[in-house]
């Protein structure tokens, strides 16, 4: 079996950015001890997902993806043989970014993943937003293995994970910070099963404002040769204590299942779906405060 181990970095932050570096480091190496190839962090670590109201205070507050706390990470990865997944408030003009950066285990740079689809709704009106989706082909023990990125509200939307799917992705990580209920779970279920891809969240524990823990792992193969009906593709929920937790990957099934399966791109009409690329909102979806 070719098994990748994701760990998820279920934790609470702390009080300072060097608090965080502290505690994060911690958590990367307990993640290498329970046997992780890669570990993921909460959306916005090096801060908590906070996003104060302030311009002079949120961009004090902001690092640039260079940082001492971010290539530290780049180190770790190294030292570890662990791919890191670190997330933070970045510093970008003109207003800071809620960005993660992917390390590999050699502590190289392979993606840098900016929030596209802001909260503009709420306090992320504050931020800039991303311009693309990426995937990298991540270098781990198990081989080379296509790996993207969405944050939080992303999920929201299918266009992200599918553009995801179609740049090739097998799995995606997704840093997150807001209640993880039967809805959102849903939806992440379905992005998986509709691209045949993994799909592995990690969220705050319940003790963080407005949030609940429940980090998960999807790896989207609903069937399987000699399995009667459906088979559950939730290979990982985490409840919503603080902690380090695990999801095991088999690459070979879901690379299996992918070569089979309807679902992804075989069978889709693109050229159908030209009104999805239209930059119009009518009634009842029209938001005052929508940004293009």
């Amino acid at each position: 079996m070719n098994q990748l181990t994701i760990g998820l970095l279920q934790i609470m932050p702390c009080g300072s950015l060097e608090e965080n570096l502290k505690k994060g480091m911690d958590a990367c190496r307990q993640a290498k001890a329970g046997g992780a190839d890669i570990a993921l962090f909460p959306e916005m670590w090096s801060c908590g997902y906070e996003i104060p109201e302030d311009p002079d205070v949120l961009r004090a507050m902001s690092i640039p993806g260079d940082a001492p706390f971010v290539t530290a990470f780049g180190t770790l990865a190294a030292e570890l043989d662990m791919a890191i997944a670190i997330t933070y408030l970045e510093r970008f003009d003109p207003q800071p970014r809620n960005t993660v950066t992917l390390f590999d285990r050699h502590g190289r740079r392979v993606l840098d993943y900016a929030k596209v689809h802001t909260c503009d709704f709420g306090e992320e009106c504050r931020l800039s937003p991303g311009e693309d989706f990426y995937v990298a082909e991540l270098d781990t023990a198990c081989g080379p293995v296509p790996v993207g990125a969405m944050i939080c509200y992303d999920r929201e939307f299918p266009e992200s994970a599918r553009i995801l799917m179609l740049k090739g992705a097998e799995l995606v990580l997704v840093p997150n910070a807001c209640p993880m209920e039967i809805n959102r779970l849903s939806q992440l279920r379905g992005r998986a099963y509709e691209n045949m891809m993994a799909i592995a969240t990690c969220n705050y524990p319940k003790d963080q404002p407005d949030c609940n823990g429940h980090s998960t792992l999807f790896d989207g193969v609903a069937y399987v040769e000699d399995l009667p009906g459906s088979r559950d593709t939730c290979l990982l929920e985490a409840d919503g204590e603080e902690g380090v937790f695990f999801g095991k990957l088999d690459l070979d099934l879901l690379r299996d299942y992918r070569m089979h399966e309807v679902h992804g791109n075989a069978y889709r009409r693109p050229s159908k779906y030209t009104l999805l690329t239209e930059d119009i909102v009518k009634p009842p979806f029209v938001r005052g405060d929508r940004r293009k």
